[in-house]
Order: C-alpha cells, then structure tokens, then sequence
C-alpha cells in the first residue's frame, strides 16, 4: 500500500436488521486518509458517521466491500491480530470518556500499556509525558469522579495516545463538554497533531470540531455528499 497511507475504505457498505426492516447506515463509500490528517467525518444524526469510525476500529463490521488499516485489511485479521490491531495501532476516544472509575487518571492512561506488557520504567516515563501533554500534570492520583468533564476527556485522550497509534478515532468527543472546554480539548488535539503528528478522524456535528478540521467528509443517509481538504 501506499507510504503515508494510514486508512483505506473500498465501496463500503454497513446493513442492519431491524425486525422485518434492513436500514442501509453505510452506502458504497470509499474514501483513503494519510498518516498525519485532522479530518473531521459530519452529518445529520443518522447520517452513518459514528458508524464508519466503528467500522474502521474494528467494533463493527461491513456488510460488504473492503477496509485497511496500515496496509491490512481488517476483515481478513484473526480474532487475535484484530485485538491486537485495536490495542497497538487504533486508539479511542469517546464522547462518553469510558473511563475505568476504579483506576486513577495515571492508571487509566497507562492500561493499553499494561495489557501490551510493557516494562514499568518504560510505562512511567510514556504515562507522566502524554499527561502533561493534554495538561493533566499534577492530576494524575485523581480518580474520574473527582475529575471535571474536560479533565475526563484529557485522561481519555493520553489513554489514545499513549501508544502511538496509527490513528486515533475520536467519536463526537466534544458533545459532553462546555464551549471553554471543547476548544481546549481542540487545542490541545490540534497540538498532538502539529507537533508530534498524531493522526485523528472525528465524527462529530460540532461546528467548532469543523472549523478546526483540515478535512472535512461529509455524509448524508450513509452516502458520500461531499470531501473537502482546506
């Protein structure tokens, strides 16, 4: 596959059953994406965005056509070299944060680096670094509940990052925050991406995640509307 080339969708198609009723949420998109993008996937509720995030993190599957990540494509993976996959090349950023309330902000950050066994010097030279990029240091024997929605979004963020993904997959990451907070977050991603060249796809319909993007992916009843690159 091409050098660069982080994700490819060919002709991808997403049909669910619902009863007696087939709902079509992904319909023949194709699109590729490049290490080092900001690119943000929009449209109305419904319009399959949070869908084909899934999609290419492994959590759902097409029901035809074709997705790689790095070169392999995710359908023909083993149940294992797709958790492995999702573990050391994809990471995840929900708008519901999907913290762990029992680990403190530090262990959260650092639990895809346990699963991957890596050495504890190691883990707590990576965890202290990516804490203080998204501006948790100091916070870091915090427990979730004791933590502000943003500051969630900021453990959630260093929990994506930590192993130095391909790509990051950032799911409305904005919805459950202020507008103070929301372009701090940005900030902060926006920075991730400049400076060390942390790639990110968003599915979002904030306008503010939008203005930020360098390209924007539009989607309407799971079809291709529009792509744009700034």
């Amino acid at each position: 596959m091409e050098d660069g080339l982080i994700v490819k969708l060919d002709s991808v198609r997403k049909i669910y059953n619902q009863g007696q009723l087939e709902v079509t949420a992904v319909n023949s998109l194709s699109f590729v994406m490049k290490k080092g993008e900001f690119t943000a996937v929009c449209g109305p509720s419904g319009s399959g965005k949070t869908t084909v995030l899934n999609m290419i993190g492994g959590l759902d599957v097409p029901t035809s056509g074709r997705i790689f990540l790095e070169g392999r494509e995710i359908e023909k993976l083993s149940r294992t070299e797709l958790s492995a996959m999702r573990r050391d090349r994809i990471g995840f950023v929900f708008q519901a944060y999907n913290l762990m309330p029992v680990l403190t902000a530090y262990e959260n950050a650092e639990f895809v680096l346990n699963l991957q066994g890596r050495p504890e010097e190691e883990k707590r030279e990576k965890v202290r670094k990516v804490l203080e990029e998204v501006g948790l240091a100091g916070l870091e024997e915090r427990m979730p509940n004791e933590l502000s929605g943003g500051q969630q979004q900021r453990v959630a963020i260093a929990r994506a990052i930590v192993t130095e993904p391909a790509i990051v997959l950032a799911d409305e990451p904005t919805a459950n925050v202020d507008s103070a907070t929301a372009d701090s977050l940005l900030d902060t991603m926006e920075k991730l991406n400049k400076e060390d060249g942390v790639t990110f796809l968003f599915s979002t319909h904030d306008q503010r995640v939008m203005k930020r993007a360098r390209r924007i992916i539009r989607l309407r009843d799971g079809k291709l509307e529009s792509d744009e690159h700034k």
